[in-house]
């Protein structure tokens, strides 16, 4: 059974986030909040958890759409290929922030999860998960917890999570209410094209 964890985002307890990141190092799924929707996610290197992460989600593996969420945009040059100087302006002027930047993919991006020549990545505006991606030392692959019912596309409060997922996941941080609202997707392999709006701005395009 999953291990519940309540956190803050304004002071994560030490204790309780290495707890987290132990758990990704050995292969476990972990759900938490972002600053949109809750999260599902393991470790990029890990290819079990990878594959476990597949079947949670319902997800081909060679169709596979994690993002990968990470700390800063430091990490930007070990998966994404050199980008314009208009799209880091841009990245680096909204984030952290609720947004998904679809990047070139360079031969860096561990081959087991995908074949495709993208990546998606994310910087949330959230001191939980960015405390765990940050201790972790490397990003976290995630995809969004979706409802099981026709009226509300999320699943926001994050006692039901546990209860739908506690028997699945490894691990489920309570992190206070979720937002109904995902992330606003932007392609940047071309120019750059919204390609979903959600609840970030897109004021600049």
């Amino acid at each position: 059974m999953a291990t519940l964890i309540k956190l803050y985002e304004d002071n994560p307890n030490e204790r309780a986030v290495q707890q987290v990141v132990e758990c990704l190092q050995d292969g476990g799924i972990v759900i938490s909040p972002t600053d949109t929707v809750y999260g599902i996610g393991c470790d990029i290197y890990n290819q079990k958890a990878f594959e476990k992460l597949c079947h949670l989600t319902g997800k081909k593996k060679e169709k596979s759409n994690f993002s990968f969420i990470c700390y800063d945009l430091s990490h930007l040059s070990e998966f994404a290929k050199p980008l314009d100087n208009s799209v880091f302006k841009l990245m680096k002027s909204v984030l952290p922030g609720p947004y998904t930047f679809v990047l070139e993919a360079n031969n860096q991006v561990p081959k087991f999860i995908q074949k495709k020549k993208t990546v998606g990545i994310r910087v949330p505006d959230n001191n939980i998960i960015r405390t765990i991606v940050q201790k972790l030392g490397h990003p976290i692959m995630n995809a969004s917890i979706k409802n099981h019912d026709d009226v509300l596309e999320y699943i926001t409060d994050p006692e039901l999570i546990y209860e739908h997922y506690k028997d699945l996941v490894d691990i489920v941080i309570d992190g206070g209410y979720g937002d109904y609202t995902p992330s606003t997707v932007i392609n940047c392999t071309d120019g750059i094209e919204l390609v979903r709006e959600g609840k970030g701005v897109v004021d600049f395009l």
